[in-house]
């Protein structure tokens, strides 16, 4: 009676357990991948050397693309701008007035010709001997030679005269453009992630000034196997998970974005639906942040 009792007790409980695991192996998944949230960051550096005067920063804030964050000290760079113009004045104000300088000169040139054409009506006539208009035709000659050496002088002198001024004026454009370079504005709109100076500081070129991230537009970081890969696509409308802990989820419409051409060894940190694959693929796919999803969160 007892060991009737016994066998009915174990056959109950192997049934129960039996059941237990249908239920758990015979259950879908809600989902194919997991992965973690990330956001487009950039980095922005100091273009130009010199105190940070103004600096308004604050991990947290939200920036628009364009927006005038930092300022660093312009005002070296603005005297040099000052001290280039005026170079180019005193550039300016030596070039010579060519047809004032050279009007002259063609006047005379103009008379000894009207000399020479009238010495040589007096000598066709016998009216004047030749030596008078072999001098008359010298004359012109010499003052020919003049107005040309005179042309070519002022010529030259005003081509040396804009190179300088054209010099100064590319100078005057670099230094405008490290002037522009001072006001340090946001490459994207995003959320500042990091701030790594102060204001008051000297900074150098290249100095890393914040990270700035694209927090509208997130994208999921996940693995698929060569399995999976036949059934998805670029472009393709998907479902994706945030996972806030404690079995809090929230489901967001997303995009596949990107998905990689070349296969890789699953990371430790991935779990796939087939363990047995070692290399998988990886994808993003986008989703537009509603202002819950974090950078590094969980999702599905």
């Amino acid at each position: 009676m007892n060991r009737n009792r016994q066998m009915k007790k174990l056959l109950m409980t192997a049934t129960v357990a039996a059941l237990v695991l249908a239920g758990c192996s015979g259950g879908d998944k809600e989902y194919d991948a997991t992965g973690t949230f990330e956001a487009t960051e950039v980095m922005v550096y100091a273009e130009q050397s010199g105190q940070l005067v103004r600096f308004g920063v604050h991990e947290g804030d939200t920036l628009t693309a364009q927006q005038e964050t930092a300022l660093i000290d312009t005002v070296p760079i603005a005297l040099k701008i000052s001290q280039l113009d005026a170079t180019k004045l005193v550039y300016s104000s030596q070039r010579p007035d060519v047809e004032k300088q050279l009007g002259a000169l063609r006047r005379q040139l103009e008379k000894a010709r009207l000399e020479q054409r009238r010495y040589e009506e007096l000598v066709r006539d016998g009216a004047a001997p030749r030596k008078m208009l072999d001098d008359a035709e010298s004359q012109v000659q010499v003052l020919q030679r003049q107005l040309d050496a005179m042309q070519s002088s002022l010529s030259v002198q005003n081509a040396t005269l804009s190179s300088q001024m054209d010099a100064t004026q590319t100078q005057i454009s670099q230094l405008t453009d490290q002037l522009r370079r001072c006001h340090v504005l946001a490459p994207i709109t995003g959320t500042v992630l990091e701030k790594y100076v102060e204001q008051g500081e000297l900074v150098a070129t290249g100095k890393a000034l914040y990270k700035l991230a694209d927090t509208e537009h997130m994208f999921l970081r996940a693995y698929i196997t060569s399995a999976q890969l036949q059934s998805i696509r670029v472009g393709q409308h998907v479902k994706v998970f945030a996972d806030y802990g404690d079995n809090q989820r929230q489901a967001y419409e997303g995009t596949v974005a990107w998905i990689s051409s070349r296969s890789e060894f699953t990371p430790k940190t991935i779990v796939t639906d087939d363990e047995r694959a070692d290399l998988v693929y990886a994808m993003k796919i986008a989703v537009k942040n509603d202002g819950y999803i974090k950078i590094g969160m969980y999702g599905e």
